[in-house]
């Protein structure tokens, strides 16, 4: 399984910060934010990682990250997303160098307190199909929601002005290689972006969506309340415990 780290956009919700810098490269307590995300992957055992980003200071993340030896990689691959095509464009940057194996995805924006090493395993078990994560939240209206019912996701709904449950669907996906044929099938949607919502309720209609629930704490990171947040959270309690 290869790892897929989505870190583009122009993070217009942290302007002005984000006038001159990248979103992913904003400090999140006492390391930049794309740092956490990498960590996910690398506990989880997955140690072959792209990062899909775009612009503005693109070329920062190469003179921070180089080659990941920090993290114990070898070597880190880089891709660019010009302009704001959505979750599943930018997945679809990372195509060619997947060539066909299961990916995990997570955004850049995403930090977890523990690890996905279980669900990372459960996935490997469970060997094609699609599997995401989720957490229950209180403002469910800002994410996609599922509505499970035994276990079982019925359906995602992003945004909704009515959320059928509390159930966010978190940025860390895993997917099969049919993914990549399934964003060629996508239309974009009113905000003229292909949704990776939209890849995740082909894979449900299709029977192959599993789920499991995150423990310990989850946050994004990508308005000024939860950047906040993020870092409290980190100086509080870390983040990507192994335990």
């Amino acid at each position: 399984m290869k790892g897929v780290i989505l870190a583009g956009g122009l993070g217009t919700r942290l302007f002005p910060l984000t006038k001159i810098t990248n979103k992913h490269l904003l400090p999140v307590y006492d390391r930049p934010m794309i740092y956490y995300p990498i960590q996910t992957l690398v506990d989880a055992g997955i140690d072959d990682i792209m990062i899909v980003t775009g612009g503005r200071k693109s070329g920062d993340f190469l003179s921070l990250l180089g080659n990941g030896k920090e993290f114990g990689l070898k070597h880190l691959n880089y891709t660019y997303q010009e302009g704001e095509g959505g979750i599943a464009e930018a997945l679809g940057l990372a195509r060619h160098w997947a060539q066909g194996d299961s990916v995990c995805v997570v955004l850049g924006d995403n930090l977890i307190e523990k690890n996905i090493i279980a669900p990372v395993a459960a996935f490997r078990k469970q060997g094609e199909g699609a599997k995401i994560l989720l957490k229950e939240v209180d403002d469910p209206e800002r994410f996609g929601v599922a509505e499970v019912v035994d276990g079982k996701v019925l359906r995602i709904i992003e945004k909704p002005s009515e959320p059928v449950s509390r159930m966010a669907v978190i940025g860390i996906y895993m997917y099969d290689g049919q993914v990549w044929d399934i964003i060629d099938e996508l239309k974009p949607s009113e905000r003229g972006e292909l949704e990776i919502t939209d890849v995740n309720n082909w894979y449900i209609d299709q029977g192959s969506m599993t789920c499991d629930v995150m423990e310990g704490w989850w946050t994004d990171a990508g308005t000024f309340e939860s950047l906040y947040s993020a870092a409290t959270r980190v100086a509080q309690g870390g983040a990507n415990h192994k335990d």
